[in-house]
């Protein structure tokens, strides 16, 4: 299905992250979390918003939180992370659109909508990174924002593995009770396995996308009303694979209007969407960032009153050197 042409006003969303880990070496033992903001306007000589809001986490009871469900600090603060991206762009969303009235507004984040890793979380854990974001996804709906994942180089063959129903022997098709000690060469595995790019590659022209699927992965049992969709889109350098909620795909207009919008930030971005691309750049860490931020820490500490305000041995002994 061939893909329309993105109106000359629209405007573009998107958020990242970025971290700087925790170190019993450091200044003090806390970890920082870098969301970027973006909002790109085409068509309505509006400057764009480009920045990124850093927040400090260093109280006991946000650190060690995770440890009463045995997850690590350094494993939990990227869980929360994500959570913070998701949380950011129903934020812009929210401050976007009563000044772009009609305007048709995407909001983009890199990488997969369904968040695999909390499938063996605890149910009180996954709760706390997934409902922040199953609310930003609403504040989204309520704004008329369609979000969209946008996954370059899938290496997915979920919508394969619907097309190898058809090749399975057994009445009730399962693979855990009729095939688990032999899953590298199943009877429905009759070539060597593929993946869904390969497939749509060789089906779609560029500007064209393929049909919807329904991923089945479960942890979407824990989404509600915001069930995952996707699909396969030919964007001319390569097949992406784009995701949104169910209730994006309900709405035909939201729909059509998400995909076009993807395809121009693709070609203004010469193979990958501008404002996923700034979005990182405006997250992204670098080592002499690190460095400020506990140079400004320990300044703050010293200010405030406290002794003894230093690195480790160990650490200060890296940074020397005798040489």
């Amino acid at each position: 299905m061939p893909l329309r042409s993105s109106p000359a006003a629209h405007s573009v969303i998107s958020s990242d992250g970025s971290q700087i880990s925790p170190s019993h070496h450091e200044i003090a033992y806390c970890y920082l979390l870098n969301i970027s903001r973006v909002i790109i306007h085409y068509g309505q000589s509006r400057y764009p918003l480009l920045d990124s809001l850093p927040e400090v986490i260093y109280r006991p009871e946000d650190l060690y939180a995770s440890r009463k469900w045995g997850i690590r600090t350094e494993e939990w603060m990227g869980h929360k992370r994500t959570a913070a991206e998701a949380k950011m762009l129903g934020e812009l969303a929210t401050e976007i659109t009563p000044q772009s009235n009609d305007v048709p507004t995407l909001a983009m984040t890199d990488g997969s909508l369904i968040y695999w890793f909390l499938e063996q979380m605890p149910a009180a854990a996954r709760d706390e990174i997934l409902q922040p974001v199953l609310a930003s996804w609403d504040q989204l709906r309520r704004a008329k924002v369609p979000v969209m994942g946008y996954i370059s180089a899938s290496r997915s063959g979920e919508a394969l593995n619907f097309l190898r129903l058809q090749a399975c022997p057994y009445e009730s098709p399962d693979c855990l009770s009729h095939c688990e000690d032999n899953r590298a060469q199943t009877p429905c595995q009759t070539s060597s396995p593929l993946r869904d790019v390969t497939l749509w590659s060789t089906a779609l022209s560029p500007g064209e996308r393929g049909p919807l699927w329904k991923s089945s992965a479960d942890i979407l049992s824990c989404y509600g009303e915001h069930a995952v969709y996707f699909c396969y889109v030919h964007v001319g350098a390569e097949v992406a694979r784009v995701e949104f909620p169910q209730w994006v795909v309900e709405d035909s207009g939201l729909l059509n209007s998400a995909l076009s919008l993807m395809l121009a930030q693709v070609q203004k971005g010469f193979g990958y969407p501008v404002a996923l691309a700034e979005a990182h750049n405006q997250a992204v860490v670098k080592g002499g960032d690190r460095t400020r931020f506990f140079t400004l820490l320990e300044q703050q500490m010293i200010r405030a009153g406290l002794k003894n305000v230093g690195t480790s041995f160990k650490e200060a002994r890296k940074r020397g050197s005798i040489a």
